[in-house]
């Protein structure tokens, strides 16, 4: 389980607050073969966030809109959460699945300027 505070300490340190990257979902499944393995199940831009206080999550939406989410809209509003704030838990809801799924690591593609969030799909 990754928090907020893992998400702000990984932008500084791999792409040093980059404000025009851009965050995309790294879709990740199961190997059919190999269940200990993951492999990519695609991507897909992330277009918006909410911060949902009683959960205590921070819940990145990804549905069929046009529009995505920069590193620098994201980063402003995080940085002035409350310190417990920086404990919540990230999720990334995809609109044709029922359950928000757990952000498992972070990655980058400095060509592409992508900032990514991988998933977990069950």
């Amino acid at each position: 389980m990754k928090v907020i505070i893992d998400l702000i300490e990984d932008i500084r340190e791999a792409i040093g607050n980059q404000e025009d990257f851009i965050l995309t979902a790294m879709l990740l499944k199961e190997d059919n073969s190999n269940p200990d393995r993951l492999i990519s199940a695609g991507e897909a831009p992330i277009n918006a966030f909410i911060i949902d206080e009683e959960q205590r999550k921070l819940i990145f939406k990804i549905d069929s809109s046009t529009a995505v989410l920069s590193i620098g809209e994201l980063v402003k509003h995080l940085l002035v959460l409350p310190m417990a704030g920086l404990m919540y838990e990230l999720r990334v809801d995809i609109k044709t699945y029922h359950d928000a799924a757990s952000v498992v690591g972070f990655g980058k593609s400095l060509q592409e300027k992508k900032y990514f969030l991988f998933i977990k799909l069950v």
